[in-house]
Order: structure tokens, then C-alpha cells, then sequence
């Protein structure tokens, strides 16, 4: 597996990509150590001084042929819209810029620099597979990128990131530890190419670490349009095999195929007739609530399927606050999708966002301020919908042990939640959260 390793950015095709940080990660974190001295932090850089507006950029794919996420910078929009009718952040009006990165590399640098020419304090609640185009020109100008989707590994390295989750590694990681418990043997179906090499390392910790056997890797070829030889061969093999965990338990199939996933579902609604008892399982990202609507709800191929995400499922009355939201500004705008976790994510953004503005009270609100608040430990409740959230400032270092060493330098947020597909809804399999910083930790990701 290690002979066809290479670099990449971007955690593909569930964006998995965790790596030690790259030299030009770790030389921007030495280089960074104290941003006001350096890193190309543009003097006077503001979202906006005295009483004016405060100037923030939300950025993501729409119209493309590839993952589209047009609900997070509609919903930072409905955010502005609601939080400007309540008086504003301490007075102060929330002007919302958006920008559509395509999917391109080199629009989600236009998007950058032209988040630096319009002085935003800070880019909020935003997705790109591009981190390496767009963080450069951020970090020139000391910008802070508050709640990512955890799409890249920049997003865990870079010391403007402020990441709200964990990203796709702690959701693969956090499967494999809570299927360690409830599954027998284990099939994993992914994509036969260097990102997919990568899937097999972090769902095995995960299963190890709850003293599972490995699982049972079947790559497939990652353009093919159908997966009835790998669901065949998975279901045999989750069904052949007995681990000293689980001898007695059914066995479960991964299928960790990103957007191609549905197209592996369609084969194996069919093939699990005489496999009755295999349960699949997956993350978040690959399968959402608008996927289970659309595939048959209750009578549908994930009925009974176990799902990793980063936060509470969509039915709990914690996203209240977040609903109602969307209910007052942006009721029939059919972009946002309460149950999407782009949309949830920009959420928790705006909340950190707007409790770093809260704590600077009547002082500048700039890029620079925002960025010190953070710097400096403030502590950001998010309502339970993520532990309290975190950032310190030595060297860019994580706050929470063990991230650091495991690659993941800027990751302050290793939880996720199990769900399960019950009646066609997700739904909690358990209470509470996961911690998984100890299965990254041990993860063979070197």
C-alpha cells in the first residue's frame, strides 16, 4: 500500500487523506508561530471599523458536475438576513459575500484573493476540495478560516484553519471503533486508487482498537457504473468469516465509494436477498436524510445501516435554534436543507463566528482581532451540538493531546455520533459522542 502513495490535498473520494503534515504545512506553522509578526499579515486588514458593517465571505460548489453544495452560502445568507433583523452582532450588521469555488482549483484561489481585496474578517462555513489553492492567499493576508467542512487535509494544518469537526478521517476511524462491537466479520468496498489506498488504514484502527479483525478490503475500479462483483464477494465475505470479537454477529459491508456509493446500493438491494442478516455501513457524506428520502425511506437499501457523522441527527431539538433560522428567512428557499451537514456546519460557523465578535465587544472587529480572540483560548459553547470548542496558539498546535502528533495539528474536535436508518429516518444509536483521538493516534498513517 505504501509504494503507491503520493501527495494530495483533498480526502478523496470521502476525502480521506490523512497524512503527517506536509513540509509546507509544517514550514507556515513555524513560519506562523506568532501571525502578527509575520505571514504576510496585511496591516489594517477590517470586515469592517467603527460602526460599519462587518464584511464575512461563505464560499462552495453549485451548478457542477461533481459534489454541489449550494445550501451553505444560501444559509450563511438567510444567517446574515436573521442575525441584522435582531439588532445585528453587538449592534453591528452582518454583510455575507458568497462565492462559487466550482470545483476548481483555480476559482477557489479567485475566491480567496477576493475575499482579501474586500478586507472580510474571516471566511465562515465554507467547503472547497482546493485548500492548497485558497489557503495560501489567506494566509498572506492573516484571514481566518472558521468552519470548513473538513474537506482537506490544509484544513487540519494550516494555522488560520479553525475547524468545528473532525473531517472525513475521524469519521472512517469512529465506524470502525463502533463497528468493532456490533458487527462479525467486516467487508470494505472502495475505490481502487491512491486516495481509496488510504480508506482501509483508518477503518481498521478503528475495528482493531475494539479487538476486530481487519476488515476484508475489496477495491473497485473508481469510474465503474456498476458493483456486482464487489457486492457479491462482500456479502460472501461478511457472512464466511468469524472474528473473536464477534463470532456470533452478523457482518456488516462498508461501501466507502463517496458520490458512486447509491450506484453500489443498487447492486446490493438485489444481492442481499440471501444474505439477510448483513447490515451496511457508511459516514456521513456518503448518505444523508434528502438520500434516504429519495431511495425508498423505510423500504429502501439503507434501512438498518449504521452512520458515522459529527453531529446529532437532524431531529434533535438541538438544531432547534438553527431551524428557526431557517423558518424566518429562508422558509422556501429549497437550497437548505435543515438535514444537510454543509448547512449544519455553516451553523456552528456562524456560531463561533458571532461569539468571537461578541467577546471583542465595542472594540475593531477585523481579521486580525477575530483571529487573536481565537488565539487566545476563548472557549465556544455550541449548544452540545460539538464539545466546547477550542483553539490555542502554540505554533498552530491543537488544543486537544494527541492530534498533533497523529498529523491532525489544528483538529480541536475528534467526536462523532453513531446513527441508524430505523423506519427510514436517522436516528442516534446511542447517547452522547465518540472520541476517536486515540484511534487516529494509532491509525498506520505515516
Amino acid at each position: 500500500m505504501t509504494g503507491r502513495r503520493r501527495d494530495r490535498s483533498t480526502f478523496l473520494p470521502l476525502h480521506h487523506r490523512p497524512v503527517r503534515a506536509t513540509a509546507r504545512a509544517a514550514g507556515a506553522l513555524a513560519a506562523c508561530a506568532s501571525l502578527a509578526a509575520g505571514c504576510g499579515v496585511v496591516p489594517g486588514t477590517t470586515g469592517g471599523a467603527g460602526d460599519g458593517p462587518i464584511k464575512v465571505m461563505t464560499w462552495a460548489p453549485s451548478e457542477t458536475s461533481a459534489t454541489n453544495k449550494p445550501g451553505m452560502p444560501a444559509f450563511a445568507l438567510a444567517y446574515a438576513r436573521w442575525i441584522n433583523a435582531k439588532g445585528g452582532i453587538n449592534g453591528r450588521k452582518l454583510t455575507v459575500l458568497t462565492c462559487n469555488d466550482h470545483n476548481d482549483g483555480v476559482t477557489a484561489a479567485k475566491c480567496a484573493r477576493r475575499a482579501v481585496k474586500e478586507n472580510v474578517a474571516a471566511v465562515v462555513g465554507s467547503y472547497s476540495q482546493y485548500g492548497d489553492s485558497f489557503f495560501p492567499a489567506l494566509e498572506g493576508a492573516g484571514i481566518p478560516y472558521i468552519g470548513g467542512y473538513g474537506v482537506t487535509n490544509a484544513e487540519f494544518t494550516s494555522p488560520l484553519s479553525y475547524p468545528v469537526n473532525g473531517g472525513q478521517p475521524t469519521l472512517l476511524a469512529g465506524l470502525g471503533k463502533e463497528l468493532a462491537r456490533a458487527c462479525g466479520a467486516v467487508s470494505l468496498v472502495r475505490p481502487d486508487n491512491i486516495a481509496g489506498d488510504e480508506l482501509p488504514v483508518l477503518l481498521d484502527a478503528g475495528l482493531t482498537s475494539g479487538g476486530h479483525a481487519e476488515a476484508t478490503d475489496l477495491p473497485a475500479a473508481d469510474d465503474a457504473s456498476e458493483y456486482s462483483a464487489q457486492s457479491t464477494r462482500a456479502l460472501k465475505n461478511a457472512t464466511s468469516k468469524s472474528t473473536s470479537a464477534a463470532a456470533a454477529k452478523d457482518g456488516c459491508v462498508v461501501p466507502a465509494l463517496g458520490d458512486r456509493t447509491s450506484t453500489f446500493m443498487d447492486s446490493f438491494r438485489r444481492d442481499r436477498e440471501d444474505y439477510p442478516g448483513v447490515r451496511t455501513a457508511m459516514t456521513m457524506g456518503s448518505v444523508d436524510q434528502t438520500v434516504l428520502n429519495t431511495s425508498g425511506g423505510r423500504s429502501g437499501p439503507y434501512e438498518g445501516s449504521y452512520i458515522t457523522g459529527w453531529y446529532p441527527p437532524a431531529s434533535d431539538a438541538r438544531w432547534d435554534a438553527m431551524k428557526k433560522v431557517v423558518s424566518e428567512e429562508a422558509f422556501d428557499d429549497n437550497r437548505i436543507d435543515a438535514a444537510d451537514t454543509g448547512v449544519q456546519t455553516t451553523w456552528i460557523a456562524y456560531t463561533v463566528f458571532t461569539k468571537v465578535v461578541e467577546s471583542l465587544g465595542s472594540g475593531e472587529v477585523s481579521a486580525d482581532t477575530v483571529r487573536s480572540a481565537l488565539n487566545d483560548g476563548l472557549k465556544i459553547d455550541t449548544g452540545g451540538l460539538t464539545p466546547v470548542l477550542r483553539w490555542n496558539t502554540s505554533g498552530g498546535f491543537s488544543a486537544r493531546d494527541g492530534l498533533s502528533a497523529a498529523g491532525f495539528p489544528r483538529m480541536v474536535n475528534a467526536d462523532v455520533t453513531l446513527q441508524v436508518v430505523r423506519q427510514g429516518q436517522l436516528v442516534s444509536a446511542h447517547k452522547g459522542f465518540t472520541d476517536v483521538t486515540t484511534t487516529l493516534q494509532n491509525a498506520d498513517i505515516d
